[in-house]
């Protein structure tokens, strides 16, 4: 079946004619996306194309200078990080984020706080509600850390953990917030070639099992486009190609831009 981009207003996520300047920089320019609910769609492009910004506006860490954001058919142009995270985004980054000294298992439960009921106050105190959540988001916690596999090690540091399993945290962190759309900020960065075809199966799964839509950047083109449904391909901050994985092989102008030839000849 053939990937059909919808409508702004008919997509769970939409970028409609974003640029974003610094100074007299334009680091993305005039970017159109829309996600079907349900997809697994990625952005690629050298470095340096505006990739990661495009992610930042996406996600409320920046206000675009032009252009609007809508999800769910509802702007977001204007929303801080933590009201777009509530409203069911949530990222990873290309730098991980985790804090290093918390053990897994709260590094998760931190994730878990976006939706608590209770305020802080409470357990000064000593309310039984408050105490009664702090259980049920520790099980919570618990349960996901099982789900991307860290359960033997969710008593240990955070920092101490291998690099594959420090991805595989933070994407459990993310899924803590009970996203409806997860945006993954190079995924594989620094996976070997058997943590990456394990990210692949990873990504599938758990878009199937918390019913997500995925949007990733990734410079790894076996994850790519072995996950992906449809591709934006950026360079300079602007689009230069967009497709279904097979055309965006085959397209000569992101040969040029990216992918090479040694990739196509490979492939």
């Amino acid at each position: 079946m053939s990937f059909t981009v919808p409508s702004p207003k008919d997509a769970i996520l939409a970028a409609q004619n974003v640029t974003m300047r610094f100074g007299g920089i334009v680091a993305v320019n005039d970017m159109n996306v829309a996600l079907p609910q349900g997809s697994i769609c990625g952005i690629i492009g050298p470095n340096g194309a505006g990739k990661t910004t495009l992610f930042n506006i996406l996600s409320g860490f920046y206000t675009p200078t032009e252009g609007d954001v809508l999800f769910k058919g509802k702007s977001i142009r204007k929303k801080s990080p933590d009201r777009v995270c509530k409203l069911g985004i949530a990222r990873t980054f290309q730098n991980i984020r985790l804090s290093s000294q918390m053990t897994v298992l709260e590094n998760v439960m931190v994730g878990c706080h976006v939706r608590r009921h209770c305020s802080w106050w409470m357990a000064a105190l000593g309310l039984p509600n408050y105490y009664r959540e702090e259980d049920e988001i520790r099980d919570k916690a618990r349960a996901l850390v099982e789900k991307v596999d860290l359960g033997a090690m969710q008593n240990e540091k955070a920092g101490s953990l291998p690099y594959g399993a420090q991805r595989r945290l933070e994407i459990a962190r993310a899924l803590a917030t009970e996203p409806s759309l997860l945006l993954l900020d190079e995924p594989a960065a620094g996976m070997n070639p058997q943590e990456s075809l394990d990210l692949l199966h990873f990504i599938r799964q758990i878009r199937e099992e918390f019913n997500l839509t995925i949007l990733l950047i990734e410079h790894d083109m076996k994850v790519v486009m072995g996950v992906c449904e449809y591709i934006w391909v950026m360079e300079y901050g602007a689009l230069i190609a967009e497709g279904e994985p097979a055309a965006i092989q085959e397209n000569p102008e992101v040969i040029r831009a990216y992918l090479g030839d040694d990739f196509v000849k490979g492939h």
